[in-house]
């Protein structure tokens, strides 16, 4: 089973255009999702990470408080280190339990990601598909999108490759500063380049 990696900047859309893969009958896992479920109520990860931070980084249901988490390692590199450092292995092993669906038509699936080349996610993926708008809208975006200031955002931008090595880093790349039908036609012509190369 081939698998297809999905990145792109925060804001960028991987999620719009997974969908989109999505209805073309393409399974997909998110990371993100992933992240979240490797570090749930009663998981190993999230004592270990209350252990590290303190329960302040709990919300009162004893689940994480992903803000008050984020806004300590974006601050903080040597922190960041050792957060990924317990989590990265976590989420690379679920993700490719999850990436090998039983009974699937495809011969692909698509992993999405906002990490695929900052980690050794790539190492995972057949192909690389950027799903790439302009550094303005992704601001714009994720401002609406998540309620963070304008400095926040420029703060998780940072920590992300950059746009240009992003892109030259891409096999594909998806422009979603368009209409989406504009964006579901790029969508399909990639979907029928993969079932042609895969099968």
């Amino acid at each position: 089973m081939a698998i297809v990696g999905l990145t792109g900047g925060i804001g960028s859309g991987k999620s719009t255009v997974a969908g989109m893969f999505g209805n073309l009958g393409v399974h997909w896992v998110d990371a993100d999702v992933v992240a979240r479920e490797v570090v749930a109520p009663g998981t190993a990860a999230l004592t270990a990470i209350a252990g590290h931070f303190g329960a302040d980084i709990l919300t009162a249901d004893g689940a994480l408080d992903r803000a008050a988490l984020r806004g300590i390692v974006f601050n903080a590199p040597d922190e960041r280190r050792w957060l990924e450092q317990l989590l990265h292995p976590l989420i690379r092993e679920e993700l490719l339990r999850q990436l090998q669906p039983r009974d699937y038509p495809l011969p692909y699936t698509l992993l999405v990601t906002p990490l695929l080349l900052e980690t050794d996610q790539h190492e995972l993926v057949d192909r690389v598909v950027v799903v790439d708008v302009p550094e303005a809208t992704q601001i714009a975006r994720t401002m609406a999108r998540d309620a963070n200031d304008r400095a926040q955002v420029e703060r998780i931008m940072a920590a992300q490759l950059p746009r240009e090595a992003r892109r030259a880093r891409a096999d594909h790349i998806i422009d979603n500063d368009r209409p989406l039908a504009d964006v579901a036609e790029q969508i399909l012509r990639l979907h029928r380049q993969f079932v042609a190369a895969f099968s």
